[in-house]
């Protein structure tokens, strides 16, 4: 399985995100980027006309026509900059000169890639670089670069994850039903509800990660993009629940802020959960609060799951509780008494008939 840190790129900011899906492939302004590349041009396009863009700008002319890909093309082949309306759907000016204070630190070297730093640094807008010689298309946004990347490229950057994301999924899976039926015979472990957690996380990670590509890709991702959706379905939801079950409530940021190295040894995530000791070993037994297994029943709504945690402590005490004893919770009266007890009834049938199928 390859390392999930080779699978990372990492994009910055929403900003830049937004950026990035104005120039993915298929929309009319990367159309624009490649006639410029294809002509062997350089160009630095500012994407917004409002005044902050305006006080940078020094000669040039004003357009003010409406955008086409051929026409942006062909303003390339002048030296100065061309801005674009915020949307990209008119030319504001074209040839101009743009005058960033020279005191904006950036690490460029290029004078178009300087300039380009400095206005994103200065203003918020997205800066666009064509390079002419390296034949690559930069996007600035606030203190972020990102250099495009062929579609070629981010399909099998994608795929490759997507497969990691499939491998972890399946481990999730047969993880939480191996969890549910631990729960109902109230001999779960340190090690059941980790071996949930890791591979729950690492999916919502790498489904995250993919969805960084398909921002760039633009509608050539689509069907990863439904694939993602697929595999990556109701897992963050699932993770939540678990954690409300076993950890406290800083558990998710704690799970979330984990590095890849950490996330892939059991004990590290135990520990940083507060679940076990550090040493201790991972077959300590824990008792599920039963949040998770309660959001299972239908007619179950969050706010009586919750009364009735408050009320039980965990999840045994509420499935041995009997119909007077769920009555007394505030809230559940003779009809949702019998809707939890005959719930969990079937939640221990299916547990049974899995377990013996």
């Amino acid at each position: 399985m390859p390392g999930y840190d080779a699978l990372v790129v990492d994009r910055g900011s929403q900003p830049l995100n937004d950026a990035l899906a104005l120039i993915a492939p298929g929309t009319t302004l990367r159309e624009g980027l490649d006639r410029i590349l294809q002509a062997k041009h350089g160009a630095l396009i500012v994407v917004g006309d409002d005044p902050a863009v305006l006080s940078v700008c020094t000669g040039g002319f004003l357009l003010d026509a409406e955008y086409s890909p051929q026409r942006l093309s062909e303003l390339a082949k002048m030296d100065g900059a061309i801005i674009l309306a915020a949307d990209a759907s008119r030319i504001a000016r074209a040839n101009v000169h743009l005058m960033p204070k020279a005191s904006i630190a950036t690490s460029e070297t290029g004078t178009r890639h300087r300039t380009a730093e400095r206005v994103a640094r200065s203003i918020d807008v997205p800066v666009i670089a064509v390079s002419e010689a390296m034949a690559t298309i930069a996007v600035y946004r606030h203190d972020a670069k990102h250099t495009t990347q062929s579609s070629g490229w981010l399909i099998d950057r994608s795929s490759q994850a997507l497969a990691t994301l499939q491998r972890f999924r399946v481990r999730f899976d047969e993880a939480l039903t191996g969890l549910s039926r631990l729960e109902i015979e109230d001999a779960v472990s340190v090690r059941d509800v980790v071996s949930v957690l890791q591979p729950g996380e690492m999916v919502c990670r790498i489904a995250e990660e993919i969805e960084g590509h398909l921002v760039e890709l633009g509608s050539d991702g689509r069907l990863i993009h439904l694939q993602t959706e697929e595999l990556s379905a109701g897992v963050r939801e699932t993770v939540g629940l678990v954690l409300r079950d076993y950890a406290d409530k800083d558990g998710l940021a704690r799970l979330q802020a984990l590095a890849a190295d950490t996330m892939m040894d059991l004990p590290q995530v135990a520990v940083a959960l507060n679940l076990a000791a550090p040493r201790a070993e991972l077959h300590a037994e824990l008792a599920a609060r039963g949040f998770r297994l309660l959001h299972r029943l239908p007619q179950l709504s969050d706010v009586l799951a919750e009364r009735m945690v408050e009320r039980f402590g965990n999840l045994p005490e509420i499935m041995a509780a009997g119909a007077a004893e769920l009555e007394s919770v505030e809230g559940i009266g003779t009809a949702t008494a019998r809707v939890v007890r005959d719930g969990l009834a079937r939640l221990v049938e299916a547990s049974i008939f899995e377990r013996y199928e």
